[in-house]
């Protein structure tokens, strides 16, 4: 997922160690892909940013890597039906993975929201600036303006009439 910078899309591709395409789009803000990979070697991703250069961007990737291991031990070679206290931990730990789940997502959130606040708040903090030299300016030429209106220009100051 795309956390800040440009319009939060980026392109990415995903090659096995073949060199063989797995996965490649463009210009997407968020998305998921899983594989099980069959071969051994080095998997490439790349996040590629080249259509937007000007701005830089924040991405958010996670990796699962292997099956998750059962709960309870021989889950596989069960023959039995659960107990109550086997299926409420089942149930438990499902609902544990949602809220892990939901707290990732709105960590996300709290980044990306985080970045255009900062953003809003550099370009106020430049407005506040540019509007107080303007404010200063514009007095200094009013005082100015209101002290020429007050001072008497005397003709030949120097010589003395008889």
């Amino acid at each position: 997922q795309v956390i800040s910078g440009g319009h939060y899309d980026v392109d990415c591709y995903v090659e096995d160690p073949t060199g063989r395409t797995l996965y490649k789009e463009a210009k997407k803000q968020y998305d998921t892909f899983a594989h099980h990979t069959e071969l051994q070697g080095v998997y490439t991703f790349c996040f590629s940013n080249e259509f937007s250069t000007f701005s830089h961007k924040t991405v958010y990737f996670e990796f699962q890597v292997g099956d998750e291991p059962p709960i309870l031990p021989d889950m596989t070679n069960r023959v039995t039906a659960l107990t109550q206290m086997e299926s409420a931990c089942l149930t438990i730990h499902e609902a544990l993975k949602a809220v892990i789940d939901s707290q990732t997502h709105y960590r996300l959130r709290e980044a990306q929201d985080r970045s255009r606040a900062e953003d809003l708040n550099g370009r106020v903090s430049y407005w506040s600036v540019g509007e107080t030299l303007i404010l200063f300016v514009v007095s200094i030429g009013q005082v100015m303006l209101l002290k020429s209106f007050f001072t008497e220009r005397r003709p030949g100051s120097g010589t003395a009439s008889t």
